[in-house]
């Protein structure tokens, strides 16, 4: 015979589960979860085609992404809201005000309706070292256009440059040099965790894990003690080598890790 309080630890639990099975849902596209679509009280949904009366432009290009096939299930088999309103809410009352009335949920001010489905994203911001969009100091679209083919593009962006993206902001990082980088042609992405990270500057790795991951070290099988990072030896290396002075780009070697105008090793 059960005792009364494990049967009152399997009820609540199934409370529990019940009320989290009744908050989840299912986006239809991929596999993810959505904590619950953004509410405006009041309003109900209108249908992406009433929002292209207005805004045909945005409409024409977002029905080409993904975001567009997202679906709110009502009851039964029914869908209680798609589209446009999936990220921004019911738009009823926006609608029914000719666009007066701005009780719609703005991604480009908040990025709360966009961690309703991007729940890993809203974790790497709460990381060490992120970008500040908790903080208020840019948002989700200040580097993707969520009504563009590719959501990965930002507005405007030219293709035909590298890293066009992080540019916005990080000019100087980005603009070419005389001696590239050759990880800069794989973009910022090789070696910075760009919504963020537990390392400094949001690096992948932390200390001299990074270059190594490209530059390995092998012996020379001729001079002792040293080693060739690259096809470049470095004298001293082993118990007592130049990397137990620090990272290789803050021991005073390779210091432009972005590109150098003076020096093909990286050095400023």
């Amino acid at each position: 015979m059960n005792s009364p309080r494990s049967s009152t630890t399997v009820t609540v639990a199934a409370i529990g589960g019940a009320a989290l099975g009744a908050l989840i849902i299912s986006c239809a596209t991929v596999d993810r979860v959505v904590l619950a679509p953004p509410m405006i009280p009041g309003a109900k949904y209108v249908g992406m085609d009433q929002c292209a009366l207005c805004h045909e432009k945005e409409v024409k290009n977002f029905k080409l992404t993904e975001h567009a096939r997202i679906q709110i299930p009502g009851e039964g088999p029914r869908v209680e809201g798609e589209g446009c309103e999936s990220c921004h809410g019911p738009g009823s009352l926006h609608v029914d005000s000719g666009g007066d009335r701005k009780l719609i949920v703005n991604p480009g001010k908040s990025p709360e309706a966009c961690f309703q489905c991007h729940l890993d994203k809203n974790a790497e911001f709460s990381l060490q070292y992120h970008h500040p969009v908790k903080e208020g100091r840019m948002s989700c679209v200040s580097c993707h256009d969520p009504h563009g083919e590719d959501i990965l593009k930002p507005k405007g962006m030219l293709v035909g440059r590298v890293n066009e993206d992080c540019a916005q902001c990080h000019r100087e990082q980005a603009r070419p040099h005389v001696y590239e980088h050759e990880a800069m042609r794989e973009g910022c992405t090789a070696c910075h965790n760009v919504h963020g990270s537990i390392n400094p500057k949001m690096l992948t790795e932390r200390d001299n894990n990074l270059c190594l991951k490209c530059h390995a070290q092998v012996a020379s099988p001729t001079l002792p003690g040293v080693v060739s990072i690259g096809n470049m030896p470095h004298a001293g290396f082993g118990p007592t080598s130049f990397l137990e002075q620090g990272t290789c780009f803050s021991a005073g070697c390779h210091t432009a890790v972005h590109g150098s105008d003076i020096n093909s090793h990286l050095r400023y």
